[in-house]
Protein backbone atom coordinates (compact mmCIF):
# COMPACT_ATOMS: atom_id res chain seq x y z
CA UNK A 1 0.00 0.00 0.00
CA UNK A 2 1.35 3.46 -0.62
CA UNK A 3 2.23 5.51 1.66
CA UNK A 4 3.62 8.78 3.08
CA UNK A 5 2.55 11.08 0.22
CA UNK A 6 3.05 15.21 0.33
CA UNK A 7 1.12 17.62 1.86
CA UNK A 8 1.52 20.55 0.58
CA UNK A 9 -1.35 22.77 -0.97
CA UNK A 10 -2.99 22.06 -4.12
CA UNK A 11 -6.10 23.88 -5.42
CA UNK A 12 -8.83 21.28 -5.81
CA UNK A 13 -11.48 21.46 -8.67
CA UNK A 14 -14.95 19.77 -9.00
CA UNK A 15 -15.55 18.10 -12.22
CA UNK A 16 -16.36 21.26 -14.47
CA UNK A 17 -12.88 22.36 -12.91
CA UNK A 18 -14.29 24.98 -10.79
CA UNK A 19 -11.72 25.87 -7.92
CA UNK A 20 -12.76 24.76 -4.35
CA UNK A 21 -9.99 25.23 -1.91
CA UNK A 22 -6.39 23.85 -0.82
CA UNK A 23 -5.97 21.01 1.08
CA UNK A 24 -4.10 23.08 4.36
CA UNK A 25 -5.49 23.82 8.02
CA UNK A 26 -9.29 23.27 8.53
CA UNK A 27 -9.88 20.95 5.14
CA UNK A 28 -12.16 18.07 5.42
CA UNK A 29 -11.00 14.56 7.10
CA UNK A 30 -11.19 11.15 6.58
CA UNK A 31 -13.35 11.05 9.53
CA UNK A 32 -15.87 13.80 8.96
CA UNK A 33 -16.52 12.21 5.43
CA UNK A 34 -17.18 8.86 6.94
CA UNK A 35 -19.83 10.56 9.45
CA UNK A 36 -21.35 12.99 6.48
CA UNK A 37 -21.95 9.80 4.15
CA UNK A 38 -23.33 7.90 7.23
CA UNK A 39 -26.17 10.33 7.40
CA UNK A 40 -27.12 9.41 4.13
CA UNK A 41 -27.71 5.77 4.36
CA UNK A 42 -30.95 4.47 3.26
CA UNK A 43 -31.97 0.84 4.11
CA UNK A 44 -33.86 0.98 1.45
CA UNK A 45 -30.50 0.83 -0.95
CA UNK A 46 -29.00 -1.88 0.83
CA UNK A 47 -30.23 -4.64 -1.12
CA UNK A 48 -30.14 -2.92 -4.56
CA UNK A 49 -26.26 -2.01 -4.02
CA UNK A 50 -25.43 -5.72 -2.68
CA UNK A 51 -25.77 -6.98 -5.74
CA UNK A 52 -23.10 -5.83 -7.35
CA UNK A 53 -20.27 -5.99 -3.76
CA UNK A 54 -17.26 -8.20 -3.86
CA UNK A 55 -16.62 -11.18 -0.83
CA UNK A 56 -16.31 -8.79 2.42
CA UNK A 57 -17.56 -5.68 1.39
CA UNK A 58 -20.45 -4.12 3.03
CA UNK A 59 -22.72 -1.19 2.46
CA UNK A 60 -24.99 0.97 4.26
CA UNK A 61 -26.87 1.90 1.10
CA UNK A 62 -26.58 5.63 -0.38
CA UNK A 63 -27.75 6.73 -3.34
CA UNK A 64 -25.27 7.42 -5.89
CA UNK A 65 -26.07 11.26 -6.61
CA UNK A 66 -25.69 11.42 -2.93
CA UNK A 67 -22.38 9.69 -2.40
CA UNK A 68 -21.25 11.92 -5.19
CA UNK A 69 -22.09 14.73 -4.15
CA UNK A 70 -20.92 14.26 -0.38
CA UNK A 71 -17.60 13.01 -1.77
CA UNK A 72 -17.16 16.61 -4.13
CA UNK A 73 -17.76 18.88 -0.68
CA UNK A 74 -14.96 16.80 0.71
CA UNK A 75 -12.47 16.82 -2.61
CA UNK A 76 -10.05 19.10 -0.67
CA UNK A 77 -8.57 16.72 2.06
CA UNK A 78 -5.06 15.78 1.99
CA UNK A 79 -3.95 13.00 0.47
CA UNK A 80 -2.95 11.36 3.44
CA UNK A 81 -6.62 11.53 4.57
CA UNK A 82 -8.08 10.31 1.51
CA UNK A 83 -5.99 7.00 1.73
CA UNK A 84 -7.70 6.08 5.10
CA UNK A 85 -10.78 5.54 2.97
CA UNK A 86 -9.63 2.80 0.88
CA UNK A 87 -9.47 0.68 4.88
CA UNK A 88 -13.18 0.85 4.96
CA UNK A 89 -14.67 -2.07 4.43
CA UNK A 90 -17.98 0.16 3.30
CA UNK A 91 -18.22 0.40 -0.60
CA UNK A 92 -19.11 3.42 -0.29
CA UNK A 93 -16.54 5.04 2.13
CA UNK A 94 -14.03 3.71 -0.43
CA UNK A 95 -16.21 4.87 -3.68
CA UNK A 96 -16.03 8.30 -1.90
CA UNK A 97 -12.39 8.10 -2.24
CA UNK A 98 -12.03 7.06 -5.76
CA UNK A 99 -15.23 10.26 -5.98
CA UNK A 100 -12.50 12.49 -4.62
CA UNK A 101 -9.17 11.46 -7.27
CA UNK A 102 -11.34 12.16 -10.00
CA UNK A 103 -12.63 15.27 -8.91
CA UNK A 104 -8.87 16.14 -7.96
CA UNK A 105 -7.64 14.52 -11.39
CA UNK A 106 -10.15 16.59 -13.36
CA UNK A 107 -8.93 20.10 -11.73
CA UNK A 108 -7.63 22.27 -14.36
CA UNK A 109 -4.48 23.80 -11.87
CA UNK A 110 -3.66 19.96 -10.75
CA UNK A 111 -0.14 19.64 -11.17
CA UNK A 112 1.49 16.97 -12.74
CA UNK A 113 3.07 16.28 -9.76
CA UNK A 114 -0.58 16.06 -7.94
CA UNK A 115 -1.48 14.23 -10.73
CA UNK A 116 0.83 11.31 -10.13
CA UNK A 117 0.28 11.01 -6.12
CA UNK A 118 -3.28 10.46 -7.54
CA UNK A 119 -2.33 7.60 -10.11
CA UNK A 120 -0.27 6.34 -7.42
CA UNK A 121 -2.76 6.20 -4.58
CA UNK A 122 -5.50 4.00 -7.05
CA UNK A 123 -2.94 1.77 -8.53
CA UNK A 124 -1.41 1.05 -4.86
CA UNK A 125 -5.21 0.57 -3.31
CA UNK A 126 -6.08 -1.35 -6.65
CA UNK A 127 -6.51 -4.76 -4.14
CA UNK A 128 -9.25 -2.53 -2.55
CA UNK A 129 -10.99 -1.47 -5.69
CA UNK A 130 -13.75 -4.39 -5.54
CA UNK A 131 -16.39 -3.51 -8.02
CA UNK A 132 -16.79 -2.30 -11.68
CA UNK A 133 -18.26 1.02 -11.03
CA UNK A 134 -15.37 1.95 -8.49
CA UNK A 135 -12.84 1.45 -11.54
CA UNK A 136 -15.53 3.30 -14.23
CA UNK A 137 -15.65 6.21 -11.67
CA UNK A 138 -11.89 7.52 -11.48
CA UNK A 139 -9.78 5.12 -13.87
CA UNK A 140 -10.02 7.28 -17.23
CA UNK A 141 -9.46 10.45 -15.06
CA UNK A 142 -6.72 9.51 -13.01
CA UNK A 143 -4.87 6.58 -14.82
CA UNK A 144 -5.63 7.27 -18.36
CA UNK A 145 -5.37 11.32 -17.53
CA UNK A 146 -1.78 10.78 -15.89
CA UNK A 147 -0.64 8.26 -19.00
CA UNK A 148 -1.95 10.99 -21.96
CA UNK A 149 1.54 11.72 -22.63
CA UNK A 150 3.71 9.17 -21.15
CA UNK A 151 4.70 5.39 -21.42
CA UNK A 152 1.28 3.12 -22.04
CA UNK A 153 3.74 0.08 -20.69
CA UNK A 154 1.71 0.22 -17.20
CA UNK A 155 -1.79 -0.21 -19.04
CA UNK A 156 -0.36 -3.71 -20.68
CA UNK A 157 0.90 -4.23 -17.45
CA UNK A 158 -2.64 -4.23 -15.79
CA UNK A 159 -3.75 -5.88 -18.54
CA UNK A 160 -1.68 -9.35 -18.37
CA UNK A 161 -3.48 -9.15 -14.42
CA UNK A 162 -4.98 -12.04 -13.19
CA UNK A 163 -7.28 -9.64 -11.37
CA UNK A 164 -10.10 -8.94 -13.48
CA UNK A 165 -10.76 -5.39 -12.36
CA UNK A 166 -7.34 -4.66 -13.04
CA UNK A 167 -7.99 -5.66 -16.77
CA UNK A 168 -10.95 -3.74 -16.79
CA UNK A 169 -8.25 -0.35 -15.38
CA UNK A 170 -6.65 -1.28 -18.58
CA UNK A 171 -9.33 -0.61 -20.85
CA UNK A 172 -10.89 1.87 -19.21
CA UNK A 173 -8.33 4.31 -18.46
CA UNK A 174 -7.83 4.87 -22.20
CA UNK A 175 -11.27 6.30 -22.58
CA UNK A 176 -9.40 9.79 -21.52
CA UNK A 177 -6.92 9.15 -24.84
CA UNK A 178 -10.04 8.81 -26.89
CA UNK A 179 -12.00 11.75 -25.24
CA UNK A 180 -8.55 14.18 -24.89
CA UNK A 181 -5.71 12.67 -27.12
CA UNK A 182 -5.88 12.40 -31.35
CA UNK A 183 -5.37 9.66 -33.82
CA UNK A 184 -1.98 8.93 -32.60
CA UNK A 185 -3.07 7.77 -29.23
CA UNK A 186 -4.94 5.20 -31.31
CA UNK A 187 -2.50 2.42 -31.98
CA UNK A 188 -2.13 1.71 -28.28
CA UNK A 189 -5.82 1.78 -27.64
CA UNK A 190 -6.01 -0.59 -30.17
CA UNK A 191 -3.39 -2.96 -28.98
CA UNK A 192 -4.58 -2.57 -25.41
CA UNK A 193 -8.25 -4.05 -27.36
CA UNK A 194 -6.85 -6.88 -29.19
CA UNK A 195 -4.72 -8.00 -25.99
CA UNK A 196 -8.22 -8.60 -23.51
CA UNK A 197 -10.67 -8.57 -27.11
CA UNK A 198 -11.50 -12.56 -26.28
CA UNK A 199 -11.60 -12.25 -22.36
CA UNK A 200 -14.00 -14.19 -21.06
CA UNK A 201 -14.97 -12.41 -17.94
CA UNK A 202 -17.63 -9.93 -18.90
CA UNK A 203 -16.05 -7.01 -16.31
CA UNK A 204 -13.61 -7.04 -18.87
CA UNK A 205 -15.04 -7.78 -22.18
CA UNK A 206 -17.86 -5.13 -21.89
CA UNK A 207 -15.33 -2.65 -21.31
CA UNK A 208 -13.41 -3.32 -24.53
CA UNK A 209 -16.26 -3.10 -26.37
CA UNK A 210 -17.65 0.36 -24.49
CA UNK A 211 -13.42 1.48 -25.20
CA UNK A 212 -14.13 0.10 -29.26
CA UNK A 213 -17.50 2.14 -29.42
CA UNK A 214 -15.85 5.70 -28.10
CA UNK A 215 -13.21 4.77 -30.40
CA UNK A 216 -14.97 4.69 -33.33
CA UNK A 217 -15.88 8.33 -32.78
CA UNK A 218 -12.28 9.35 -33.25
CA UNK A 219 -11.12 6.95 -36.43
CA UNK A 220 -14.16 4.52 -37.73
CA UNK A 221 -12.29 3.41 -40.00
CA UNK A 222 -9.43 1.88 -37.90
CA UNK A 223 -12.13 0.45 -35.66
CA UNK A 224 -13.99 -1.01 -38.30
CA UNK A 225 -10.82 -2.84 -39.38
CA UNK A 226 -10.20 -3.85 -35.94
CA UNK A 227 -13.26 -5.41 -36.09
CA UNK A 228 -12.31 -7.23 -39.54
CA UNK A 229 -9.58 -8.74 -37.87
CA UNK A 230 -11.42 -9.69 -34.08
CA UNK A 231 -14.77 -10.20 -34.14
CA UNK A 232 -14.51 -13.55 -34.74
CA UNK A 233 -12.87 -14.42 -31.07
CA UNK A 234 -14.95 -11.51 -29.06
CA UNK A 235 -18.11 -12.27 -27.04
CA UNK A 236 -21.23 -11.38 -28.23
CA UNK A 237 -22.12 -8.74 -25.73
CA UNK A 238 -18.42 -7.13 -26.43
CA UNK A 239 -19.33 -7.04 -29.69
CA UNK A 240 -22.73 -5.55 -29.70
CA UNK A 241 -21.05 -2.71 -27.64
CA UNK A 242 -18.45 -2.12 -30.06
CA UNK A 243 -20.77 -1.77 -33.16
CA UNK A 244 -23.60 0.20 -31.36
CA UNK A 245 -22.56 3.36 -33.08
CA UNK A 246 -22.29 1.93 -36.30
CA UNK A 247 -24.44 2.19 -38.80
CA UNK A 248 -27.00 -0.28 -39.19
CA UNK A 249 -25.16 -2.48 -42.64
CA UNK A 250 -22.13 -2.15 -40.72
CA UNK A 251 -23.11 -3.38 -37.38
CA UNK A 252 -24.70 -6.15 -39.10
CA UNK A 253 -22.07 -7.35 -40.90
CA UNK A 254 -20.42 -7.64 -37.56
CA UNK A 255 -23.49 -8.93 -35.60
CA UNK A 256 -25.35 -10.75 -38.13
CA UNK A 257 -28.18 -8.38 -37.27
Amino acid sequence: MTRGWPRGPEDVADEEGTVDRAPGAGAPTAQELVAALRERCSPAEVALIRKRLGPGDDTCGIRMRDLFETARSHAAMPLAEVERLFASDLYEVRMGALCILDVRARARRATEAERARLYGLYLGHHDRITTWDMVDRAAPSVVGGHLLRRSRAPLHELAAAADPLRRRTAVTAPLWFVRYGDRSDLADVLALAAALADDPDPLVHLAVGTLLKHAGGLDPDAVTAFLDAHAARMPRPALRAATAKLLPAQRARFTGR
